[in-house]
């Protein structure tokens, strides 16, 4: 392609519609992802119209195969469109190398039990399993193990010789270290180590993604890190209000009881992320305390709207 064919394919611009269509996304499932985890850095039209270039269309392309494939989206927003390539390019490596289950020794106390009630379906072959990393030697070596998954919810440095001595002992290629909450620090030492560390996945079905990741010598980005993100809160109090007001001329109080929801999870969300820490294990609690609250309100919210769209009662502009 010659420079002036591709600068002018540069400067063609796709409105949200088009540029779903051609990254094969509901443009509903676009807005979403644009509201929640600024996607793009969409130019407007004159009209106030998102507009992609192509070199953003494509990496909306990537961002939905990797989805289908099992990444989470909170996850992949942050990634460049280098990263994604490469990640795609791994599963699809993997893909091809890899058709059967991956052979796994588990270690956490309910890992292997959630794991045994999904097993056909996850692509997992578990040759063996402890509740503890302190157990794994009584195991001694597990034939044909190939990945050791380790699932802690508080990871830190003292986990590190634990887990060397694990891997060690069953001979595993590679190790998965899942975490629910660990320090910065610990996370870079244990990726330094080779081990591929990520935060426990909400559906099972990314544990073999993982697996294949990990002997494939992949490491998740360091973004995998953050903490996790919760959109910004969609209403605020005034417009809680004003629904709330709208209601009372209804036979139902749905619209009341949300709002009151809403304004008291809201509330305790900014209460426990300025609430005072006596040191770092409190303040990691009220961090969880706070995503666990802010989690909380966007399911509300979603609630909250789509009654609002059903009983005609005003939404905050820009929201209908």
């Amino acid at each position: 392609m010659t420079t002036a064919l591709k600068t002018e394919r540069d400067r063609i611009m796709y409105r949200s519609g088009a540029a779903a269509r051609l990254a094969g996304l509901p443009v509903e499932t676009l807005r979403i992802w644009e509201r929640r985890y600024s996607l793009s850095e969409a130019e407007r039209s004159e009209h106030g119209q998102r507009l992609y270039s192509a070199e953003q269309v494509a990496r909306l392309s990537l961002l939905k195969q990797l989805v289908d494939q099992g990444h989470a989206i909170g996850v992949l927003a942050g990634l460049a469109r280098e990263q994604l390539q490469a990640m795609l390019a791994v599963n699809a490596a993997d893909a091809r190398v890899a058709s059967g289950p991956v052979p796994v020794v588990l270690v956490g106390p309910s890992l292997a039990r959630r794991v045994a009630a999904e097993r056909q379906a996850l692509g997992l072959e578990v040759r063996a399993s402890c509740a503890r990393l302190d157990q794994v030697a009584g195991l001694g070596a597990v034939s044909g193990a190939r990945v050791l998954v380790a699932e802690m919810s508080e990871l830190d440095d003292s986990a590190m010789p634990l887990l060397a001595a694990a891997s060690e002992a069953t001979g595993a290629a590679a190790t998965v270290v899942l975490y629910r909450f660990c320090p910065s620090a610990t996370i870079r030492a244990l990726r330094a180590q080779g081990y591929l560390v990520a935060r426990v996945p909400a559906d099972l079905g990314e544990l073999a993604l993982l697996c294949r990741s990990a002997l494939a010598g992949q490491r998740l980005p360091a973004q995998e890190a953050a903490p996790a993100a919760v959109a910004p809160p969609r209403f605020d109090e005034e417009a809680l209000a004003a629904i709330s007001a709208a209601g009372n001329r209804l036979t139902c109080e749905c619209p009341r009881h949300l709002t009151d929801l809403l304004l008291m999870v809201g509330s305790f969300e900014r209460y426990s992320a300025g609430c005072a820490n006596r040191n770092p294990e409190d303040a990691q609690l009220h961090a969880q305390l706070e995503l666990a609250a802010g989690q909380a309100r966007v399911v509300l919210e979603s609630a909250l709207m789509a009654l609002a769209l059903a009983d005609g009662l005003p939404l905050p502009q820009g929201r209908n």
